[in-house]
């Protein structure tokens, strides 16, 4: 989510626009028209190659952009399984995810300037009008400030700017008239109330129609927010003020920025993840460059390149000069205490922070951009995507992935930066990934597991946005951009800004409020317009040389220097640390090392022990640090143990007409029955049983003969109508869900428990939908009642051969692959029995307070709770098996993208079941 376009030439600055000062921002600008010096790293891709990746990303951008024109406008959003529009309110809500939801056409609105970048210029104009014609912005919802002004604020102003230019040009646009600019500045005054705090710092919510703490805005109430949410706001509303000449937007965001950084902490220079909008006490202390924080950096370097204000850029240098002393940990970046930076906050990292290596760029800072996106890219070779978070040991954290597209930011910034053909080959991946992953035929899929494979039904607005236009720029040339991109800077959604704002409507005070500022003493500080030279020293291969060290960085075990160790901490003579695995709470010793650690052993009255770290009580900042690795060793110890109870979540893939495979299913596993993981996976036609419960012997054992019989929960417990259905010679078992409406975006998968008897008798593998999800195969089976799935530990590649060749039912194939880890959902993925309500839970650990996790070790439960720690860190940290990969042979895009129109036939025919199905459950509620 962020990046600059680059500068004019080297120590040429841009028409109109102020000399550049200091530094950084020039060195990376000049880094853009030094492209040529070294290419010898890689083959160079041809010409025609790129124009062939650029021509598919096109396709791509079409395929995406016209199933939601299609299917989902004017909603919001595209919801690429269902091929239906998503409007807040009318689906199950998703938490704080729906704050960006407005009611305003959020993905046209992001898709504007895109279009202009893709060269699809008569498309624009007539979104343009669109926008205008049906684009309301007084709803009465409430939207989250920072996703609002980056992405529609933010996608006015891109839009306005490439309309001008485009008048200018005159063949497009020459009946605008500013009106782009009018809906900004009307979505500007709506959101000013926001900032009515004694700090200035914005609430993080505001209802577009009502405003701030009003009965009817339901908002205004919250105390904090995050330091991103607060501090990436001066690009869009310094250009709202500069275009319009109304200067309060611009000072309220400045407001917000002299806020944070008067509340940095003084000894480290770093800032926390949140913080109170009223008092300025920081709520999350703990400090990295990735989700909560990331844009704030971002945004106080690119205020200097657009605003021309050094303040800004001496901020970010004295910021910077913090991260790479504490948080960076070449090729990591690992958070840290803001008051103890050299203790680290958590040992896992999240996607968000892969745009980092793409503003070092932009810094003038090479190598650990590098550095960084080079181990970013080992993880997404091992994973087809890059986890939301995953672990110092590269093992995956959080298991989602919705398409986000800081990686392939970074990944155009760096070849721009050094020319070489490596990224571009990076860029072929991602496409390739992409196309035979995420794609479905309404859309593109964010991944609800990249393990499984499994598909979520979203596709964020800024996948369009971002993601497309980096990978167009990636292959083009310049000729093949109709404007000079050079001449805009990109916000944190990728929406462009013209740099001679930089001029314009300079009435703000440019007053340095960086009073305590002090010289660094980094030397990239003194650049002005560095030679290439300096950044490459007299070697072709420099980049290579940086990334061939970490080729098998993922593979191998967890890198030195990942947990810092000091060297005091090895004094001659001194002890090894305590280990958990060593630890016997019965021993005198290790509860005086405990005390020593900050660790506190309490007896609750049950009969568990709880363990508390407070770092503050240890005898020393090391022992803090032993006392931390401590607790989190206790916890992966525990993890461990507990691997055999919380199996990962399983796939249903439907691959037959005309689905082949691109609509993957997630699934809770069961307790009993085939193991997915460990035996072969199950292919087989489905088939309802009867009585549907599956509570009693079948009278449709013929139906289900050799098929996977349907069933619905409850009446019974699982393992009965386990039994049932084999009986009744089913291969396998699909549960679905009851509880109409449930899905598996919004509530936790849970295995399904045997009936306390032993379940060896059961043979066949059964696996549990929600309803949502369920609902697609019924659907499914109603239009073409013939329907074939694979049951498996993780979705398969798609055969070219079978879409075009009908399957036979019955078919089991063999090429189990362990998968030996949790998502999100799989820490708390809780054992149900059937005869239990949805709300028990038979996990011992689904009780813990959010900053709690309890884990069984050597006879006794134990509690473990971090001090000053988020609620992800006590989450259960697994991960795939190491070797297994999925296939990563090329595959060729046109069996992929074969078929569509009929495919989208189908498609449309399952939206109309659907809709069906909607006016018969209203009738019944009349």
């Amino acid at each position: 989510m962020s990046e600059a376009g680059g500068g004019r030439g080297c120590g040429s600055p841009a028409p109109q626009r102020a000399p550049w000062s200091l530094v950084a921002t020039a060195a990376a600008l000049c880094l853009v028209t030094a492209t040529s010096v070294w290419t010898a790293g890689a083959a160079p891709m041809t010409r025609e190659e790129k124009q062939r990746l650029g021509n598919q990303v096109l396709e791509m951008f079409d395929h995406a952009y016209g199933n939601y024109m299609d299917h989902a406008y004017p909603a919001d959003e595209l919801m690429p399984l269902t091929c239906r529009g998503r409007i807040r309110g009318e689906e199950p809500s998703r938490g704080d995810v729906d704050d960006a939801l407005g009611k305003f056409s959020l993905t046209l609105i992001d898709s504007l300037d895109t279009l202009v970048v893709l060269n699809k210029t008569k498309e624009f104009e007539d979104a343009v009008k669109k926008v205008l014609r049906d684009v309301n912005l007084d709803n009465d919802v409430v939207v989250s400030v920072f996703e609002t002004n980056i992405r529609v604020l933010g996608g006015l102003l891109g839009g306005h700017s490439l309309a001008i230019m485009l008048k200018e040009k005159g063949e497009y646009m020459q009946w605008y008239n500013d009106e782009l600019l009018q809906m900004a500045k009307q979505l500007g005054y709506k959101l000013l109330p926001a900032f009515n705090t004694t700090s200035g710092l914005p609430y993080p919510r505001i209802n577009l129609k009502f405003g701030i703490r009003k009965p009817e805005a339901r908002t205004g109430t919250e105390t904090d927010t995050c330091t991103a949410c607060a501090g990436t706001l001066i690009l869009e509303f310094a250009a709202l003020s500069r275009f319009t000449g109304a200067t309060i937007f611009e000072e309220y965001a400045r407001k917000a920025l002299d806020f944070l950084w008067e509340k940095r902490q003084r000894s480290s220079n770093l800032v926390g993840v949140t913080i109170n909008i009223h008092t300025g006490d920081w709520v999350r202390k703990d400090s990295g460059v990735g989700a909560g924080i990331d844009s704030y950096y971002e945004y106080l370097l690119k205020a200097y390149v657009l605003l021309g204000d050094d303040s800004f850029l001496e901020r970010f240098n004295t910021h910077y000069d913090a991260i790479m002393r504490y948080i960076s940990q070449p090729p990591l970046l690992l958070d840290v205490h803001i008051h103890k930076p050299m203790l680290n906050a958590r040992t896992w990292m999240d996607a968000l922070l892969a745009f980092f290596p793409g503003l070092q760029v932009l810094k003038g800072d090479i190598r650990p951009a590098i550095e960084t996106h080079e181990m970013l890219y080992q993880v997404i070779k091992k994973h087809n995507f890059l986890p939301e978070a995953f672990t110092t040991d590269f093992r995956v954290h959080w298991a989602q992935h919705p398409l986000r597209p800081e990686f392939a930011e970074s990944t155009y910034f760096l070849y721009k930066a050094t020319g070489d053909p490596y990224y571009l080959e990076v860029g072929k991946t991602l496409i390739e990934n992409l196309n035979k992953y995420a794609r479905v035929p309404c859309g593109f899929a964010a991944m609800k597991d990249v393990r499984t494979g499994s598909h979520e039904d979203r596709m964020d607005s800024f996948f369009l946005a971002e993601m497309f236009k980096y990978l167009y720029l990636l292959f083009a040339d310049k000729e093949d951009i109709i404007f000079d991109i050079e001449d805009y800077i990109f916000t944190t959604e990728a929406h462009l800004l013209p740099l001679w704002l930089s001029t314009t409507n300079q009435s703000i005070s440019k007053k340095s409020t960086t009073s305590e500022y002090i010289e660094l003493d980094d030397s990239n500080f003194d650049w002005t317009c560095p030679n290439t030279q300096i950044l490459f020293p007299n070697d072709p291969l420099y980049a290579q040389s940086i990334r061939e060290p970490l080729k098998n960085v993922v593979d191998k075990s967890c890198p030195r220097g990942v947990i810092r160790v000091r060297e005091e901490s090895f004094r001659s003579g001194a002890k090894p640390p305590l280990r958990a695995r060593d630890f016997m709470a019965t021993n005198p010793e290790h509860l005086e090392i405990l005390k020593k650690m900050g660790v506190s052993l309490i007896h609750l009255k049950d009969g568990r022990v709880q363990l508390v770290q407070h770092a503050i009580q240890a005898a020393s900042s090391i022992d803090a640090e032993d006392g931390l690795r401590f607790m989190q060793e206790m916890i992966e110890l525990s993890s461990q143990q507990q691997k055999e109870q919380q199996l990962p979540p399983r796939a249903v893939q439907i691959v037959s007409h005309p689905f082949f495979g691109r609509v993957v299913l997630t699934a809770g596993p069961a307790q009993f029955g085939l193991d997915l993981s460990k035996h072969k996976e199950t292919r087989g036609f489905v088939a309802s049983s009867k009585p549907y419960n599956g509570c009693s012997e079948l009278t449709n054992p013929e139906a289900v003969m050799g098929k996977i019989a349907l069933l619905q929960r409850g009446q019974c417990m699982f393992a009965e109508k386990a039994r049932n259905i084999q009986n009744a010679g089913a291969i396998g078992g699909i549960v679905i869900d009851d509880n109409e409406g449930s899905s598996s975006d919004t509530a936790p998968l849970f295995q399904m428990a045997g009936d306390g008897k032993d379940t060896d008798d059961i043979k066949i593998p059964m696996l549990f939908l929600f309803s949502k999800e369920g609902s697609i195969i019924l659907d499914a089976i109603r239009e073409y009642e013939e329907v074939e799935v694979l049951l498996s530990d993780k979705a398969k590649d798609r055969d070219p051969e079978t879409e075009s060749e009908p399957q036979s039912a019955d078919q089991t194939t063999s090429g189990s692959q362990e998968v030996d880890g949790e998502s999100p959902e799989d820490s708390s993925l809780n054992s149900h029995s059937e005869s239990s309500s949805p709300a028990t839970t038979d996990n011992a650990a689904a009780g813990a307070s959010p900053s709690q996790e309890k884990i069984g070790l050597a006879g006794f439960e134990t509690e473990c709770t971090y001090f000053d720690e988020d609620e992800e860190q006590s989450e259960t940290e697994e991960d795939s098996n190491p070797n297994v990969s999925w296939d990563q042979e090329d595959q060729p895009l046109h069996p992929i993208v074969a078929d569509w129109n009929e495919d989208m036939r189908a498609i449309k025919m399952l939206k109309k079941a659907l809709m069906k199905k909607k006016i018969v459950i209203k009738k019944g509620e009349l």
